[in-house]
């Protein structure tokens, strides 16, 4: 791909639509000024004083806020929040975001807000250093009459929009936003639209889901498939070759410093190679940006090898962005594009 092919295919990212249907989480950031540490006189124990606080989407916001990066002209977030004061907060940072629309975005008193809490400390001229999270999520199953209100979401979604991302972030099943329900409405959906594009990411796994494109760690793919140990690239791409192939959908996988690879169920898979370093780096939110942006380049027509290029540098510029989980605009893209060839 060169510079002008992908100028093409992001001059078409403003007209899209693309629904994000997941967990999503405020991502709040606490800055701790060290040189400010107490001691506490009640207990004795250090005092960390906060500075600065400051929240944005996490989890399926990230894949969103990255869209939003993209310059994607509609995005419908399909999920909920709690009537707390972090649901407070998320829905205010999302309905900030330029193409946004929070029709399908659910507030509940039958949900807590799924919050990342994260202490940074914060030193001249050092990279922030992240301290234990402090989160909050939910344990009990998610009620019936709340799924209900997502699979009709959904539906109603699935005719207005060119794509549609799936994020599964909870560690423990049937807690969040993608159950079990969900996922079948999904497949019946993908039954009656074959030529929707849907892609699918979850932290636990992707076993069990419906035929729609799945993006997921090499790690991931050797659980999923059943193989041993650590594998080469060229079995990685002959196992997702093989898993596109079964799915009849796209797979992609990330391979951190060994790059990327995508596979089509009718032709052979590619690898594209990351990246080098240029700096620290911090790797939180890079696998949703290569979502975000396999997603956007696919549903603006790009093939695989050609998505699978530009998401690759879009998770290059995410992990040269410390203590922030980041994003990549078009014209950061670009910029790095050339570098990639």
């Amino acid at each position: 791909m060169n510079a002008s092919r992908f100028r093409d295919l992001a001059s078409r990212y403003p007209s899209l639509r693309i629904a994000v249907v997941g967990d999503f989480c405020l991502d709040r950031y606490l800055e701790i000024d060290p040189t400010r540490q107490e001691i506490s006189i009640e207990t004795g124990l250090p005092v960390h004083n906060v500075v600065n606080v400051r929240s944005q989407p996490g989890a399926a916001g990230t894949i969103l806020n990255n869209l939003v990066a993209l310059g994607i002209g509609k995005i419908y977030p399909v999920g909920f929040c709690g009537e707390d004061g972090e649901g407070f907060q998320l829905r205010r940072a999302l309905q900030d975001r330029k193409g946004v629309r929070l029709d399908y975005f659910i507030e509940t008193d039958l949900r807590h807000t799924f919050t990342y809490c994260k202490p940074l400390l914060m030193e001249p001229g050092k990279a922030p250093v992240e301290l234990s999270r402090l989160d909050s999520k939910n344990w009990t199953p998610t009620p019936a009459l709340l799924q209900g209100r997502i699979i009709d979401s959904i539906a109603r979604l699935a005719t207005e929009v060119d794509a549609m991302i799936l994020m599964d972030q909870v560690d423990l099943p049937e807690t969040g936003a993608i159950t079990a329900k969900i996922l079948e409405a999904i497949g019946s959906l993908v039954k009656e639209l074959p030529e929707l594009l849907v892609v699918a990411d979850s932290r636990r796994s992707l076993r069990g889901y419906p035929p729609v494109c799945l993006k997921m760690n090499a790690a991931e793919l050797s659980a999923l498939t059943g193989a041993k140990g650590e594998l080469a690239l060229d079995e990685i791409k002959q196992t997702a070759g093989a898993l596109a192939r079964q799915q009849k959908r796209n797979v992609f996988v990330t391979l951190a410093e060994r790059g990327l690879v995508g596979a089509s169920p009718n032709s052979e898979p590619a690898h594209v190679a990351a990246l080098p370093l240029r700096g620290e780096v911090d790797i939180v939110g890079a696998g949703d940006a290569v979502t975000a942006n396999l997603t956007a380049a696919l549903a603006a027509g790009a093939t695989v090898r050609e998505a699978i290029e530009i998401a690759n540098v879009a998770a290059s510029i995410v992990i040269h962005e410390l203590g922030t989980t980041g994003t990549a605009s078009v014209p950061q893209i670009a910029d790095l594009l050339p570098a990639n060839l």
